[in-house]
């Protein structure tokens, strides 16, 4: 963190560093805070802490659940939660939330991860309803970049060592432009969206809506719901996709 500060500082701007952890509510506070008392007011948050513990869901233990689920979605929440009081009162405000297709689609060995990233687009969505009419926005990204946090991505076979390749050319610097003007009122009418950045891509993600529906004026038993309901839905079922089998093409 202060290394991203000195470097800040360097260039002529203004930063400050905090090591609060974002998983527990008096320290998260602390995050607002020290911005709070640096510049004297906040204007935009963005929940971009991370861990993984990835293993499959039979194997997961609770710790590696928890660990998890406290970071990236208590996180959010409570650094959201900090902020939210300055911004009403304020009369604006700005949240940017990472999320990932690993919870929007769907990934192998990330029950913890893809809940939190899933939890993380409805709970923008909701700040963003309840918030908007104070002018405070809410979106999400959904990065697609080599760093840090997922560093232990397997490289045991060719076809794994090429993946890591392809994803570290998507370096985390090809997020900041779209991070930089949603945070920026040139994107004022951008509220309750969800993003993805993908090397030199931006895509706007789709959000659940009904996309077929069957009824009887008599009402449904488990019977008719097997013999009739459940075949005439079967057409427009969702394949157990993950984001890689959606993602088929080359980083461009």
């Amino acid at each position: 963190a202060q290394k991203v500060v000195d470097e800040i500082r360097a260039l002529g701007g203004e930063a400050v560093a905090s090591t609060d952890s974002v998983s527990e509510a008096l320290s998260a506070g602390r995050i607002v805070q020290a911005a709070l008392d640096t510049f004297g007011r906040i204007d935009v948050v963005v929940n971009n802490a991370g861990i993984l513990r990835d293993r499959f869901f039979h194997k997961m233990s609770l710790d590696e659940w928890d660990a998890v689920i406290k970071v990236h979605l208590y996180g959010a929440y409570y650094v959201s939660r900090a902020a939210s009081t300055h911004f009403k009162e304020q009369g604006s405000g700005n949240y940017i939330h990472m999320t990932s297709t690993s919870g929007l689609i769907g990934n192998f060995g990330q029950a913890n991860y893809s809940a939190a990233k899933l939890g993380i687009a409805a709970l923008s969505k909701s700040i963003a309803l309840d918030m908007q009419k104070f002018n405070v926005r809410s979106n999400c990204i959904a990065p697609f970049a080599w760093s840090r946090m997922i560093g232990s991505i397997p490289t045991e076979t060719d076809a794994e060592k090429a993946r890591v390749e392809r994803i570290k050319q998507m370096t985390p610097a090809k997020i900041a432009p779209l991070a930089v003007c949603l945070a920026s009122d040139e994107s004022s009418y951008a509220n309750g969206q969800i993003f993805a950045v993908r090397n030199n891509e931006i895509f706007l993600i789709s959000q659940p809506r009904p996309v077929r529906s069957v009824h009887r004026s008599e009402g449904w038993t488990p019977e008719s719901v097997a013999s009739h309901a459940l075949p005439a839905l079967k057409a427009m079922f969702y394949p157990l996709d993950r984001s890689g089998d959606v993602f088929t093409w080359d980083p461009i």
